[in-house]
C-alpha cells in the first residue's frame, strides 16, 4: 500500500487491473489517491488520513461488501461517500454504497462523480448544522417528504432503433421516459419540469449531442443534471472528450441495454437525493430569520452559525474558510451612492451572491455593502477563488442609475482566511475583512 499524506480518495482493490489506471488518472486530476488491498489496510488509512471519499472495486469479492459501512462509521461524524465499481444494482445501497458505476471507470468520469458525492456529503452535514442554528432561534427546518414518484428521464435524439431500445429498457425499470427529437424541444421540456437525468443519442450527429451537453453545463439550474451520452462504437468523439464536455457517463449499443439503463437510473437516483438536500437548505430563505432585502443570513444569525460550522469542521476534520466581499470604492460610484441608486442595487447584488454560492455555503450580509461567505470543506486558496468567481459574475452586471445616467457596475475588494480552530473563527473573519479593507486603502 502506497500512502500520501495529501490523499483525498481511498481505493479498495484486490489488484491493479482497474485500480492502477484509475489511481494514476485521478492523481493527475488532483484527486490524490491511496490504495488498500485488504479491509484492515483500508481501516488503517481512514484512521490516519483525511480521506474525502472511497472507491471499491467489487471484483475484490464479498469481503468488501460490509467494509463500506465500517469505513463510514470510522469517519463519523464526517460523511464518507463510497462509490463502487461493478454492475449497477440498487441493492448495493444496503451495503453502504452511495453510487455504483460499471467498469471500466474513466478517471474524468470518476472525478465528476466524486465531486458530486463529496458535495452532497458536505451539504448534508451543513443541513444538520442549520437545523441546530435555526432551532436556537425558534425556527424548524426539515427535509421535505421523499419524492417517491418514478424517476424522470429525458431522452434526446432521433428515434433510432438502438436509442428506442435503451429508452424501453429504462421504462421497464420503472422510470418515466420523455422523448425529445430536437435540442429545441429538449430545452423546452427541461424548462417546463424537472428531470432526474438526461440520455443523449449521438447517432449520426454527435456534435449536436455535445452541444446539448454543453448547454446543460452553462445553465445554472440544469448544471448538475446528469447526462449519459449514448454513441456508436467507432464514433470520432473520444471518451476523454465527452467527459471534458461535462457528460456524466458514456455508453454504446454494444453494451446490453439493461446494463446501460441501470447506469442511467443510478445517476438519476443520486441527483434526486442532491436536489432534496438543496431544496431543504434553500428553505431557510423562508424562515423569517434572513435579511429581508437580500434573503441572506443576517449578521447575528451568521455569527451563531459560523461558530457552529467551525466546531463541526474540527470534529469532522475538514478545512473551513471564510471570505469577505466589500463593494469597492470607485470614483465613478460616487453619484450612484449619493443619489441612492447603490442602495437600490444592494438587494439585487445580495440575491445574486446567494444564487452564486454552492448549496453548502452560507452567505451573509454583514453591513450595507459588505457580504461574507462561510465555506465548509474549503481550504484558503479555494475560498479566495470562490470570492473572485462571484465578484467576476457580478462585475458583468449593469445596474440602473436613473434617467439620463449611464448604468453602473460594481467591483469588490475581497479578503479570505482559513479557520484553523473553533476559537479562531472571529479572528479569521476579521483577517478576511482587514484584507478587503487593505485592498480598498491601496
Amino acid at each position: 500500500m502506497a500512502a500520501s499524506v495529501q490523499a483525498r480518495v481511498l481505493i479498495v482493490a484486490r489488484d491493479d487491473e482497474l485500480a492502477g489506471p484509475l489511481a494514476e488518472g485521478l492523481d493527475r486530476l488532483g484527486w490524490r489517491t491511496v490504495t488498500a488491498r485488504t479491509p484492515k489496510a483500508a481501516l488503517a488509512v481512514i484512521g490516519d488520513l483525511q480521506i474525502e471519499a472511497a472507491i471499491f472495486d467489487l471484483a475484490a469479492g464479498d469481503i468488501v461488501l460490509d467494509l463500506a459501512k465500517q469505513l463510514k462509521a470510522a469517519c463519523a461524524p464526517r460523511r464518507l461517500p463510497v462509490l463502487a465499481i461493478g454492475d449497477p444494482d440498487p441493492a448495493l445501497a444496503t451495503h453502504g454504497f452511495d453510487l455504483t458505476m460499471a467498469a471500466p471507470l474513466h478517471p474524468s468520469q470518476a472525478a465528476m462523480r466524486l465531486e458530486s458525492l463529496v458535495r452532497l456529503a458536505v451539504a448534508e452535514e451543513e443541513f444538520e448544522l442549520r437545523v441546530e442554528s435555526f432551532a436556537d432561534r425558534g425556527r424548524r427546518l426539515a427535509l421535505p417528504d421523499p419524492d417517491i414518484s418514478p424517476l424522470r428521464i429525458l431522452a434526446i435524439g432521433d428515434p433510432a432503433p438502438q436509442f428506442l431500445a435503451l429508452s424501453n429498457a429504462v421504462t421497464r425499470k420503472g422510470a418515466e421516459v420523455v422523448g425529445a427529437f430536437t435540442a429545441y424541444t429538449a430545452f423546452d421540456y427541461l424548462h417546463e419540469k424537472p428531470f432526474d437525468g438526461v440520455v443523449l443519442w449521438a447517432g449520426e450527429n454527435p456534435h449536436e449531442a455535445l452541444s446539448i451537453a454543453a448547454g446543460l453545463r452553462r445553465n445554472t439550474r440544469l448544471f448538475h443534471t446528469p447526462a449519459l451520452l449514448y454513441m456508436r462504437r467507432g464514433s470520432y468523439i473520444t471518451t476523454a472528450e465527452a467527459y471534458h464536455r461535462g457528460l456524466s457517463d458514456v455508453a454504446s449499443p454494444e453494451t446490453a441495454e439493461e446494463e446501460t439503463a441501470r447506469r442511467v437510473l443510478e445517476l438519476a437516483r443520486n441527483h434526486r437525493r442532491l436536489c432534496a438536500v438543496r431544496a431543504s437548505l434553500e428553505a431557510a430563505r423562508n424562515s423569517g430569520l434572513m435579511d429581508p432585502a437580500t434573503g441572506l443570513f443576517t449578521r447575528e444569525l451568521f455569527a451563531v452559525h459560523l461558530a457552529r460550522i467551525a466546531q463541526a469542521s474540527r470534529v469532522r476534520n475538514r478545512p473551513f474558510s471564510v471570505c469577505v466581499l466589500r463593494v469597492a470604492e470607485r470614483p465613478e460610484l460616487a453619484a450612484a451612492r449619493a443619489d441612492g441608486w447603490m442602495a437600490r442595487a444592494i438587494p439585487q447584488i445580495g440575491s445574486m451572491i446567494g444564487r452564486l454560492v454552492r448549496v453548502e455555503d452560507t452567505a451573509a450580509r454583514l453591513a450595507s455593502e459588505v457580504f461574507a461567505l462561510a465555506l465548509p470543506a474549503t481550504p484558503l486558496h479555494a475560498a479566495r477563488t470562490a470570492g473572485e468567481r462571484i465578484a467576476a459574475v457580478i462585475s458583468c452586471t449593469a445596474f440602473e442609475a436613473g434617467d439620463g445616467n449611464p448604468p453602473f457596475v460594481v467591483d469588490f475588494d475581497i479578503g479570505a482566511a482559513e479557520v484553523t480552530s473553533p476559537d479562531g473563527v472571529g479572528q479569521a473573519l476579521e483577517a478576511a475583512a482587514s484584507e478587503a479593507c487593505a485592498l480598498r486603502a491601496g
